[in-house]
């Protein structure tokens, strides 16, 4: 899958996820949210996620602490 990470109007991280079919620009067309704070692809192999490429048309790509944020949206306990 893809990814998005868009800064929201409180300033905080808001992930999008989404088919691979689908360019990162026109995903971000669609949003309403300030700038990109990263960009790229998700896999989630032995129960772990791994962020990894970038999108050059936004100039953005995975970081070290996107795979963090996932896991912290998918916890039960918590939401991102």
């Amino acid at each position: 899958m893809k990814y998005l990470i868009v800064e929201d109007f409180a300033g905080q991280p808001a992930l999008f996820v989404f088919p691979r079919r689908v360019d990162h620009a026109d995903m971000r067309d669609q949003l309403p949210y300030g700038r990109v704070l990263a960009a790229g692809y998700v896999d989630l192999t032995d129960g772990a996620f791994h962020c990894h490429g970038g999108s050059a048309e936004l100039g953005a790509a995975a970081r070290p602490e996107d795979a963090d944020l996932f896991a912290r949206a998918f916890a039960a306990e918590t939401r991102v």
